[in-house]
């Protein structure tokens, strides 16, 4: 007699399969932090080969560009001689450790979580899809902590309106990461790609600087779609099948671990307070043309309000929840402020390791120029076959998506991506913040039913709570439908905002 689980495994043998495969290539590619020094040796070699053939462009500028071997006595003194400063330098370093300071005080003093929770709680049935899939688009100023607080909540939350909690888990863990770059409210991850966006665009134009807050706008309108569209599917498809009740002998969780305490209550309120009079503090300080905040002639665009927002992000976050441990206990003398702030650095180590690699393979492959030659060679061809820009966005997406699925880490993807695709991109008129909000699409659509991504696992181990037969085929059945549905309409959102013309975010416009 067949068990449901080999019952769901002949429903999808090709899914199933084909996830077998993805995790299979996926372990065969070595860490992120390896993975660049083995791209920095494949760039040597490739640069001495072009070298040797006296490969060179002419630049935008007008003045011709040859590649340079990185094999050669300059290139050695170069790698050595650089080093330190290719890594103090690196255009993301100081941003984000600044946001991550100001956000782990949010986070630790427990501000975040109690947020989250007190978004999914005491939600009506009728909007508790759509409370929950935009609670995972919030959730991401926590970045992988928001795993850890909303998947559960998810399940918590679906099962207090008598809604399956198998259904509320694959909804907020879809949410988080199928959505994952497109969050209302800045993130430390906002600010890591405005950096290597920066460090890719300077390749065409030095003067460039993308900032955390290039696609602002165009994140706010993609948290509210994708949350529309995970309330559509669920309710169309998802809510429809016939597996959802859980074991019999499933745990019967407390519903009551969604309820606030009386403090917490009481520091979301001051927090709150806190957020209201500060966002009415800086409109009352830029307001005034002769502000200092502003620009030359009064910009706001292009002023140190703009390019000090990791800044003023920071302070806010860091405020925020200094108000809230107040309020709950968690800080209660100053001392503690600083210990959260090394706490997050600490958390942010492996990152930072990552950003040594990738600022050295950045700045091998600025010096050897081999970037500017496929560059001013990409975008040479799509000037010539006449490709329009919408084919060749496509083109991009797809590739990037299929990218991802084996290479989950938006910072690795897009380190290794964006030195070419930024700068042939801008050789066509494309700013680089329309390429990068191109690339959050592909960061983010098919991560949900990827095994490769640690938090599949883990949402998969939440599952397993409800239904313990249940296995990858089994979450990624569940996830897939959301997955496609959600990269096709953000996919229309997209082309929609570049047609309309919209600005993407603060001085960033779309075309």
């Amino acid at each position: 007699m067949s068990t449901p689980a080999a019952t769901r495994d002949r429903e999808l043998p090709r899914l199933v399969r084909a996830m077998a495969v993805v995790e299979r290539v996926g372990n065969a590619l070595p860490h992120p932090f390896w993975l660049f020094w083995v791209l920095s040796a494949i760039l040597a070699v490739v640069s001495a080969g072009l070298a040797a053939a006296g490969v060179a462009v002419v630049a935008p500028d007008g003045e011709p560009v040859a590649v340079r071997n990185l094999l050669s006595g300059d290139g050695l003194a170069m790698a050595v001689s650089s080093m330190i400063d290719n890594f103090a330098q690196f255009p993301p370093m100081a941003t984000i450790v600044t946001v991550i300071m100001g956000v782990a005080v949010a986070e630790r003093s427990g501000l975040l979580a109690a947020a989250m929770r007190a978004g999914v709680a005491r939600v009506p049935a009728s909007l508790v899809v759509f409370a929950v899939a935009f609670a995972g688009t919030v959730a991401h100023v926590a970045s992988a902590a928001a795993y850890v607080i909303l998947v559960p909540l998810g399940g918590l939350a679906f099962r207090a309106v008598g809604r399956s909690p198998i259904l509320g888990i694959v909804v907020a863990y879809t949410a988080i990461a199928s959505g994952y770059d497109a969050s209302p409210v800045p993130t430390p991850n906002d600010a890591i790609f405005a950096g290597i966006t920066t460090a890719a665009a300077r390749i065409v134009d030095p003067a460039v600087v993308v900032t955390p807050v290039g696609n602002w706008f165009f994140n706010i309108a993609s948290s509210v779609v994708l949350a529309l569209v995970i309330t559509l599917v669920t309710r169309v498809v998802l809510a429809k099948r016939p597996d959802l009740d859980p074991d019999p002998d499933a745990p019967d969780d407390d519903v009551a671990g969604l309820s606030l305490s009386a403090a917490e209550r009481t520091g979301l309120r001051r927090a709150g307070w806190v957020l209201l009079g500060g966002a009415v503090l800086l409109v009352a300080v830029v307001a005034p043309e002769w502000s200092p905040l502003r620009g030359e002639n009064g910009s706001i665009v292009e002023s140190p309000l703009v390019e000090g927002i990791g800044a003023v992000i920071a302070l806010l976050f860091g405020l925020l929840g200094t108000v809230f441990g107040r309020a709950v206990g968690t800080i209660t003398t100053a001392a503690h402020v600083p210990k959260l702030m090394a706490d997050g650095i600490r958390q942010m180590a492996p990152v930072l390791a990552l950003f040594f690699a990738i600022a050295q393979f950045l700045a091998y492959f600025d010096w050897t120029h081999v970037g500017d030659v496929l560059a001013v060679v990409a975008a040479d061809a799509l000037r010539t076959t006449g490709v329009p820009i919408p084919v060749v966005f496509l083109m991009v997406l797809a590739v990037l998506t299929v990218v991802n699925v084996m290479v989950t880490s938006g910072t690795a993807m897009w380190s290794i991506a964006a030195p070419v695709i930024v700068p042939m991109l801008m050789l066509v008129e494309v700013p680089p913040e329309t390429t990068q909000a191109l690339f959050r699409i592909a960061d983010s659509g098919s991560t949900a039913i990827t095994p490769m991504s640690p938090y599949f696992v883990m949402a998969l181990g939440f599952l397993q709570r409800y239904r313990k037969d249940a296995g990858i085929g089994t979450l990624a059945s569940y996830t897939l439908p959301l997955a496609v549905a959600m990269t096709a309409v953000w996919t229309l959102l997209f082309f929609a905002w570049w047609a309309l013309g919209i600005p993407l975010g603060p001085g960033a416009p779309v075309r």
